[in-house]
């Protein structure tokens, strides 16, 4: 799926970058500098706009978008590469617009003859009215231009804590609001009623849309369910927390491989976690597993107790093990084993006629976890394969082969470490796996 990301976004791109070449057919009887520049000046800042109206209409995460992106997972990371474009375009726009006033200040550049100014008498009233709105609107851009700036950066940085990068990225919603002025008000006035105005109109009004409902906490809204927390279980060398939630109406159920958005703490916010446990309504329960990663997941096994109340919004995700192959075979990478265990679960309910095999790669697994992982995998008929790096070292793409012997009529599913995965995808690839058959979860929300 990873493929139709990249189409998405070049096609976009491209699609984008023809319309503003078809607007601008009519090139100035004179190319010189200030004219060429010009023309760029519009062009990056179409580009920023476009594909920034876009990143916000991802953030409502728009399911029926899911099919053709391959999950949320995809989803967000398309969302990423259009933010990265929109400040890609971002910084040529304000380079554009300043670098020839920084030369002429320094004499590396003689500052040009201005053009005749346009007749008022001779533009409509809306035109006048954009006018006299230019400057305010060259200022409200150059400084939202700053806290983008500062807002992307952020929210590239992973070290960044996430509850602070999801109250800032937020702000982003306001800052595309102001952009939305200097964009209307600076957009070439011609161009509006030509087929590139007409699309950027309404990539500023879904955008804007999109804006309003995130500000206004309006995001998964309908896909919310309280809960109650019943039991725990932690495994403290594993730093792993076993949750089993009770939930309330509101929740339409999910499949094995899917994840939700959980609020344990209204002051932490919403942390995306797999699912690890098959739905049932007479039994309404909902089991996450989560694992001490150095951030927030350290705090869970103090913080969180029987009782407590938590919001549950989903589910999200195709990483579901629909396909039509004979055979599957699953690796799990250290807690990249939770969608896994829910899906063992549901075959144990519910038996399919696919031959399993499960690896699951671990840097430690506590006895207690591994007995519940052998009964779970003998209940749903799965053959377990489990590889402590310890004692049996690295999980390999040819120890899977020699495990497996019929493995390339197999598809694969993994989630684990993003490099890991990419690693044996690879290897496998390279081996003879057909394209397609590796599916692999980007459990990276930033």
């Amino acid at each position: 799926m990873l493929r139709n990301i990249k189409l998405s976004l070049w096609g976009f791109l491209i699609g984008l970058s023809g319309l503003w070449i078809l607007a601008n057919l009519s090139l100035p009887e004179t190319l010189n500098f200030k004219s060429i520049r010009d023309l760029f000046i519009q062009y990056s800042g179409v580009i920023a706009m476009g594909t920034m109206s876009i990143a916000m209409v991802l953030a409502l995460r728009p399911v029926w978008l899911e099919p053709w992106l391959g999950g949320l997972d995809k989803s967000y990371r398309l969302h990423k590469w259009l933010g990265i474009s929109a400040l890609t375009g971002s910084v040529l726009h304000w380079l554009a617009k300043n670098v020839p006033h920084w030369a002429i200040d320094l004499g590396l550049m003689e500052r040009g003859a201005r053009g005749p100014r346009p007749d008022p008498a001779t533009l409509s009233a809306a035109q006048q009215f954009f006018n006299e709105l230019r400057k305010p609107a060259e200022f409200v851009g150059e400084w939202i231009f700053y806290a983008v700036v500062l807002l992307i950066a952020l929210a590239l940085i992973k070290r960044f804590p996430y509850r602070l990068f999801a109250k800032t990225h937020k702000l982003l919603a306001v800052a595309y609001l102001a952009l939305v002025f200097h964009t209307i008000v600076l957009l070439d006035f011609a161009a509006w009623t030509k087929p590139l105005g007409i699309f950027m109109g309404l990539l500023l009004l879904a955008g804007t849309v999109s804006a309003v409902l995130v500000l206004t906490n309006q995001i998964g809204k309908k896909r919310q369910a309280e809960g109650t927390i019943e039991t725990q279980h932690h495994f403290p060398e594993m730093k792993v927390l076993e949750t089993s939630i009770l939930l309330k109406d509101g929740w339409k159920g999910h499949k094995s491989g899917q994840f939700a958005f959980v609020n344990f703490d209204a002051k932490e916010g919403q942390h995306p976690f797999t699912i690890a446990s098959a739905w049932n309504a007479k039994d309404p329960h909902i089991t996450f597993i989560t694992k001490g990663l150095g951030d927030y997941t350290d705090l869970l096994p103090e913080q969180l107790h029987s009782g407590n109340k938590v919001n549950v919004e989903g589910p999200y995700g195709c990483f579901t093990f629909d396909d039509n192959k004979k055979r599957q075979i699953w690796i799990g990478g250290g807690i990249g084993i939770t969608p896994f265990i829910a899906r063992m679960k549901q075959l144990a309910q519910h038996q399919g006629g696919q031959a399993i095999d499960l690896f699951h790669s671990a840097t430690e697994l506590a006895p207690e976890a591994l007995e519940k992982l052998t009964a779970d995998a003998a209940a749903a008929n799965v053959t377990l394969h489990v590889m402590i790096d310890s004692r049996d070292g690295f999980l390999t793409g040819e120890k899977i082969r020699n495990a497996v012997p019929e493995w390339q009529s197999a598809s694969f599913w993994f989630c684990g470490p993003a490099g890991f995965g990419s690693v044996l995808r690879k290897d496998m690839s390279a081996n003879g796996l057909p394209k397609g058959a590796f599916h692999q979860e980007l459990f990276n929300m930033r």
